[in-house]
């Protein structure tokens, strides 16, 4: 966890990610990322120099399939962390998977997910969505751009949403898949599995294959692409020619 707290730390500090007095709800999955998001988030709490409030949020997407035991598990180690867990109940998954019939699932569902946690924010009279994005999530979303829309872009730090009036952060955007997966191992995390039919099989999914295959060829790739997003030179790209 030292190790996880000093990338979290970091993260926050560069990109002013928590205020006094912020009441920060985290968006829990249930997956390993989120909930190590949540243990970090609880436990810089104890010397943050900023005071905040702390709280998870699940949207139930309303599959049936969910493991009851893993969840009661996740209720049981939350209360004993004292953060307190509210869950949203919702019709995304009929909405997605059966009326819509989505070929690309994750887009809609990513959207309705977030209005639902946006709104679960305001309920609860917090200001901040923390999210659990991670490092490799970063290069996958750059590559992703760059591949299905054409264009080099990834997700920022920190927003606003005008809309909504809810800022959102990304405190483990310094921190990698592997060293998540070794800290919820290591700490020995309740997760509750992901019972989406399209689990496994989306263009993240893919992003992230390339990138393994990728890194074997090439070892250093994933951190160079990282560094391609603070690299100064950024003007090697052709503007459009005019009509």
């Amino acid at each position: 966890m030292q190790k996880i707290l000093g990338f979290l730390r970091k993260a926050v500090t560069d990109y002013e990610m928590i205020k006094d007095g912020d009441k920060i709800v985290v968006g829990l999955s249930g997956g390993k990322d989120s909930i190590l998001l949540v243990s970090a988030l609880k436990a810089y709490q104890r010397f943050s120099p900023e005071k905040f409030e702390l709280f998870a949020v699940t949207v139930d997407m309303g599959f049936n399939d969910v493991n009851t035991d893993e969840v009661e598990a996740m209720r049981k180690y939350l209360d004993g962390i004292g953060v307190p867990w509210t869950t949203v109940k919702t019709d995304i998954g009929q909405i997605v998977f059966e009326e819509r019939k989505e070929t690309n699932p994750c887009s809609l569902c990513s959207k309705m997910r977030r209005g639902a946690l946006n709104s679960a924010v305001k309920e609860l009279g917090a200001n901040k969505l923390a999210l659990a994005h991670n490092a490799d999530d970063v290069v996958e979303t750059m590559l992703m751009s760059l591949i299905f829309e054409g264009r080099f872009s990834t997700f920022s730090p920190t927003a606003y949403m005008d809309k909504s009036g809810v800022s959102l952060i990304r405190p483990m955007i310094y921190i990698q898949e592997c060293e998540i997966k070794s800290a919820v191992s290591r700490l020995n995390l309740p997760i509750v599995h992901n019972p989406c039919p399209a689990n496994r099989h989306t263009r993240r999914e893919w992003a992230k294959d390339t990138i393994k295959n990728l890194c074997k060829e090439v070892p250093f790739a994933k951190e160079r692409m990282l560094g391609a997003i603070f690299h100064p030179e950024r003007n090697n790209l052709w503007e459009k020619p005019k009509k």
